[in-house]
């Protein structure tokens, strides 16, 4: 610290303990996104939500009384874009990306599924404002399946926690199979918007290959 003011060395260090402590965490990872939008090809009507929510975490819309965005999810085919689009958000905001594993949450002894959860969440809310990227959801269901509810009570605490979080922690839920979400998770009021991502059509075929040919 130089004068009081934090410098580049510094910056780098409190990167790197906060790296740490989500790697203890076990089910929590740290991303440093370097995706823009003009690596994802096509999903016109996404990217312009995003666009239009770029300055809602900001002082000015604060002081003028716009609400922060709570989340999204993107459910659909694999392949389709799910998890650079996760990536992408937390580079055009430009906030940490962390991602949690719900597979990684459960244990062993009755309980600790629940403490890891809570633990994660908290740990989340800690390096906030940032982004949380929480990976095929349908994957922790059946990670905890025949665990004596283990499951269902860890997307309780998930569900309870994205309704009353007060801390600035954007949620971008993905999933494969929706079959395999509880209702519940779904229901308006999770998230601002959900989003259904197809296969491409011709038009956004000719953008993925220009994106591609680019690099």
């Amino acid at each position: 610290v130089t004068n009081g003011v934090l410098d580049e060395r510094d910056i780098q260090l409190i990167t790197a303990e906060k790296k740490q402590v989500l790697r203890e965490s076990g089910a929590l990872e740290f991303h440093s996104p370097t995706e823009t939008m003009a690596d994802l090809g096509g999903l016109e009507v996404l990217k312009e939500w995003l666009y239009m929510r770029e300055r809602a975490f900001s002082k000015e819309a604060k002081e003028y009384g716009i609400p922060e965005p709570k989340g999204m999810a993107l459910i659909g085919v694999p392949g389709t874009g799910k998890s650079l689009t996760a990536k992408m958000v937390a580079a055009l905001w430009q906030l940490p990306l962390i991602r949690l594993d719900v597979g990684a949450l459960f244990g062993e002894f009755v309980g600790s599924s629940e403490r890891n959860v809570r633990r994660a969440l908290q740990l989340a809310e800690t390096i906030s404002p940032c982004v949380l990227w929480i990976d095929e959801m349908e994957k922790g269901l059946l990670a905890g399946g025949g665990d004596g509810g283990a499951s269902m009570r860890v997307f309780a605490t998930i569900l309870s926690w994205m309704q009353e979080k007060k801390k600035t922690v954007f949620v971008v839920a993905t999933a494969n199979n929706v079959e395999l979400l509880p209702p519940e998770l779904l229901r308006r009021g999770r998230f601002d918007e959900i989003f259904f991502l197809d296969l491409p059509t011709a038009s956004e075929r000719r953008k993925i290959f220009e994106v591609h040919i680019r690099k």
